[in-house]
């Protein structure tokens, strides 16, 4: 008799299981998988290895989304904000410095027990020396990181990482009326890809950075150039590093970002930062108006803002090398922009770069 109780009352319990409880166990397990896979792939790419790319069904990320990663990202903001007592803060930032790497002799401060809270370690500022500017090249790394792609759009598809795309359409939403462009409109063209390029002769080119949950987490402008447009995609929260980036096609589609667009002397330059895992907050200095990771949204929905029409039909300049945003731990810039065809990049794809180092040039 006991022993049937004790089954009805174990089979009672379960019963009255949630399915989000469900859910959320056996996504959380799954991503807990991933990550152990993501780490035995750099283990094979750091002996030189080729790894084989296997792209994730459609149930593999419907169950990584069910996940509430834009909740627990939220909730590591929270975490973030809690001042530390000052005894505390030398071994939770060492502990962090010794397990992502982070150089902190490049800090404009050294001394640890100065940050009150793990947020303002991650928005850390440097030297002014530690990064210096390239003069001589067009287009400089908006931030440090390591390169997972570049090259020349083709086909309206980007390549996240080798073998792996996405969309181009998808991923900067539908194209911004001609009356948000200072510069002139070449005739129609057929496709997205051809609609970006305004000068004949020109080629739509793309670079994508990742930056580690160690790197210099603020990023600057790329080039001299004049944002127009603001485009806000709420979206998911999934990692970005390369191994998920390498496994789930259209990664950046899923993930919140934030697409900045506008023109520089060669035509159309656009930037977007890309959230994810625990960095859903995206900041652009001069975007008071930008809310990211909001606890509800529509999904496919976008917001815009136009700096032109708001901002006396003049757009926001931006110099080489000036502020413009910052991530909380780490994420991914995406740069898509018009050039001429002998533009070159001076890059390696899986190389480390820091913010001023030359991407390339005419």
């Amino acid at each position: 008799t006991d022993r049937k109780k004790l089954h009805t009352a174990l089979v009672g319990q379960v019963f009255r299981l949630r399915p989000f409880h469900v859910l959320v166990a056996t996504g959380g397990g799954y991503a807990g998988y991933r990550k152990y896979e993501d780490y035995k792939l750099e283990q094979l790419e750091k002996r030189g290895i080729e790894v084989p790319v296997r792209l994730a069904s459609e149930w593999e990320v419907a169950l990584y989304k069910s996940v509430p990663t834009r909740l627990l990202s939220r909730a590591w903001g929270r975490l973030n904000q809690v001042e530390l007592p000052t005894w505390l803060r030398k071994p939770v930032y060492s502990l962090y410095i010794w397990t992502f790497g982070v150089n902190m002799k490049e800090a404009a401060v050294e001394d640890l027990h100065h940050y009150r809270n793990l947020s303002e370690f991650f928005r850390r500022k440097l030297k002014p020396q530690a990064r210096p500017v390239c003069c001589v090249h067009s287009v400089i790394s908006p931030s440090d990181g390591k390169i997972l792609n570049f090259g020349q759009v083709k086909n309206c598809e980007v390549e996240q990482v080798k073998g792996v795309t996405y969309s181009l359409e998808s991923f900067l939403g539908p194209r911004i009326s001609t009356e948000e462009m200072h510069f002139s409109q070449a005739p129609p063209r057929n496709s997205f890809q051809q609609q970006l390029v305004t000068k004949e002769g020109n080629e739509l080119y793309h670079c994508v950075i990742y930056l580690a949950p160690g790197d210099y987490h603020c990023f600057h402008s790329p080039t001299d150039w004049t944002v127009s447009h603001r485009r806000h995609f709420p979206g998911s929260l999934m990692s970005v590093n390369p191994g998920v980036a390498r496994w789930i096609k259209e990664l950046f589609c899923h993930n919140e970002r934030v697409v900045l667009t506008g023109d520089w002397k060669h035509g159309f330059f656009s930037l977007t930062a890309v959230g994810a895992t625990n960095v859903g907050s995206i900041r652009i200095y001069f975007d008071q108006d930008l809310h990211t990771n909001s606890p509800s949204y529509s999904k496919g929905s976008y917001n815009d803002f136009s700096f032109i029409s708001n901002n006396n039909k003049e757009g926001i300049p931006m110099r080489k090398g000036e502020h413009l945003g910052e991530f909380n731990l780490g994420s991914t810039i995406v740069l898509i922009f018009e050039a001429p065809k002998d533009f070159k990049f001076n890059l390696k794809a899986g190389q480390k770069i820091h913010f001023g180092e030359a991407l390339g040039s005419l």
